[in-house]
């Protein structure tokens, strides 16, 4: 028998991916898992329903971990 999930493929450098491994790990997507498959090195195969959700959180760390040109600590 044959299983089929819908999903995307998400293709990331290494220290990205394990952002994502470990935002799966915490269930930090509505309290449940979205990686389906860890395919290899830089790709991932994740449910359709999580996109929205995902391009928020990657958001949120480049936000985090950026400073504007010109401001000075």
């Amino acid at each position: 028998m044959v299983n089929v999930e819908n999903g995307k493929l998400v293709t990331c450098d290494p220290a990205l991916k394990q952002f994502l491994l470990n935002l799966d790990e915490k269930r930090e997507f509505g309290g449940r898992r979205f990686i389906l498959k860890d395919l290899d090195e830089t790709h991932l195969f994740v449910t359709a329903d999580c996109d929205t959700w995902l391009k928020g959180r990657l958001a949120d760390l480049m936000t985090e971990n950026s400073f504007p040109i010109g401001e000075h600590v």
